[in-house]
C-alpha cells in the first residue's frame, strides 16, 4: 500500500511544488490513515486543509479505497 500512496503523492507533488509546496508521507496508521506532512508554502498556507481533503484525500481514495482518510502532522 505504501508504494501505491507514494506512487500517488508524486502525481500530487507535481501540482504542489508549481505554487512553492510540497508533501512527504510520514506514517500509514493501523486504521489506513495517511500521514503526511505539508512543506514549503503549503505548510503555513491558509488553504492547506482545504488541500488536504479536497485534493490529497480524494485522489489517494479514488487510487487506494482502503484509505479512511488523510491527515497532516508535524
Amino acid at each position: 500500500m505504501e508504494q501505491k500512496i507514494n506512487e500517488a503523492l508524486n502525481e500530487i507533488r507535481q501540482v504542489l511544488r508549481r505554487d512553492g509546496g510540497d508533501i512527504e508521507l510520514v506514517g500509514i496508521t493501523d486504521e489506513n490513515v495517511v500521514q503526511v506532512r505539508l512543506q514549503g508554502h503549503c505548510a503555513g498556507c491558509p488553504g492547506a486543509q482545504m488541500t488536504l481533503k479536497g485534493i490529497v484525500e480524494q485522489i489517494l481514495k479514488e487510487v487506494i479505497p482502503e484509505i479512511k482518510g488523510v491527515e497532516a502532522v508535524q
